[in-house]
């Protein structure tokens, strides 16, 4: 099992920079960040070497989605915007060379669905065509509409659906915390699709929190995922109770198969 940090939730306590050395230190082996735009690739991947660490994921900017808003990648008319958001992801994963980058679907309302689903799949197509030739795995990841409302592609389902009928070479990126919050039977989707999957993510239920803060039992899950024939990372996003370093306990249980 080898778990990367989120660095975008994790070790907020300290600059971006930083935050690796930390991540180093308490034994993860890689880390992603979901928009790492901020700060200069070049910055980012010199915090990688000086670490040892791996990028494992990034995100397609994401426009006005985090604020509120729709997105890019679903919207139309917006087209022009995800396809400058997406040559920003490729000047980064040239630097930064994670093993796949996520693409966010946005909000649609209801009577706009087919539409933002035919977009998505449009804009989908355009990140595979530019990041496969990286030696990229494009993924697409169902959201919680408690945190997101609106959000296009909301179930396991939906999903699961966009990737199989996709001419485009997109894997799932399941999200323990999305899922258990949209009341998903996690523990037998992980069992029957896991080997499908591109990349996992966890925090435990309600609260977002670290695993043994909520009501997941994350020894389950995480085996059903791994008996299932996954081979990706788990990567952990959520926001600590406390400070980052103090509330890692959960780690003891995969330490060595972290590393």
């Amino acid at each position: 099992m080898k778990l990367t940090a989120n660095l975008s939730l994790l070790y907020t306590e300290l600059p971006m920079l930083e935050r690796f050395a930390a991540a180093a230190t308490d034994g993860f082996a890689a880390v992603e960040i979901q928009f790492p735009y901020d700060t200069p690739a070049d910055e980012l991947r010199r915090a990688l070497d000086d670490t040892g660490l791996e990028c494992v994921l990034i995100n397609i900017p994401a426009g006005d989605l985090m604020s509120g808003g729709k997105g890019l990648a679903c919207v139309a008319g917006r087209e022009t915007d995800f396809e400058a958001a997406l040559a920003e992801c490729v000047e980064y994963v040239r630097v930064l060379r994670p093993h796949c980058v996520n693409v966010l679907a946005g909000r649609a309302e209801d009577e706009e669905r087919s539409s933002a689903l035919k977009v998505l799949s449009s804009n989908v197509q355009k990140a595979v065509t530019q990041l496969a030739p990286l030696g990229v795995q494009v993924t697409l990841e169902a959201i919680n509409t408690f945190d997101m409302p609106g959000f296009l592609i909301s179930t396991f389902d939906d999903m699961r659906r966009f990737t199989e009928s996709s001419a485009a070479d997109i894997r799932m990126q399941f999200d323990i915390y999305h899922m258990a919050r949209m009341g998903e039977p996690v523990e037998s989707l992980l069992t029957n699709y896991g080997a499908q999957l591109g990349h996992i993510q966890f925090a435990d239920v309600p609260g977002r929190h670290e695993p043994g803060s909520g009501e997941l039992n994350f020894e389950r899950l995480f085996a059903a995922a791994e008996q299932s024939g996954y081979q990706g990372w788990y990567g952990a996003e959520y926001r600590p109770e406390g400070a980052t370093s103090a509330g890692l306990g959960w780690m003891t249980k995969y330490q060595n198969r972290s590393n």
